[in-house]
């Protein structure tokens, strides 16, 4: 086991923090924490970083994303705010987390993603929309191009106020 560094209780620590061993904070840490061995976050810490190493550990609060190589436990007593990945990842009940979680080797999602936009396949083509019909029989111009133009949801709609309506409710709200 690699030698243990500890940010005490009542220690504010603004700036990044590196290293190869094993760290354990107890006090406020404001900056990016990227530790080749295990980190414990005791209860009553408060970190405002992103936390990167093999194992995290947490009992106290974090605001902010935590990546674990091997794996993240939330203990009873955690309050995270971000996103956590590791390989295996384990909360407790009592523990809160407001994020999104990811399994998986982190260093993995990362090249997947890589990978997949490099062997990106051109996707089949659709079949032409059928064309629209107006009312009267005739079919209808710039309806099915209209669609595929825009993609997504439609603008939202703001309902339009007759002339001399604000003065109005102006007037009753005297």
């Amino acid at each position: 086991m690699a030698d243990v560094t500890v940010v005490g209780q009542g220690i504010f620590l603004r700036g990044s923090i590196r290293g190869e061993g094993d760290l354990e904070i107890r006090g406020r840490i404001e900056g990016d924490v990227e530790v080749g061995g295990e980190v414990t976050i005791a209860d009553g810490a408060l970190i405002k970083a992103d936390v990167t190493a093999r194992r995290i550990t947490v009992r106290g609060a974090v605001a902010c994303n935590l990546t674990g190589e091997e794996g993240v436990r939330l203990e009873e007593g955690a309050r995270v705010v971000g996103d956590v990945r590791g390989a295996s990842i384990g909360i407790s009940e009592g523990a809160l987390l407001r994020g999104n979680v990811q399994t998986g080797n982190a260093g993995e999602a990362k090249g997947r993603r890589g990978a997949a936009k490099a062997q990106a396949r051109p996707e089949p083509r659709k079949a032409a929309a059928p064309a629209q019909v107006a009312r009267n029989g005739s079919p209808r111009r710039g309806a099915a191009a209209e669609s595929e133009e825009r993609p997504g949801p439609p603008p939202p709609v703001v309902p339009a106020l007759k002339k001399g309506a604000r003065a109005a409710l102006r007037k009753r709200s005297r």
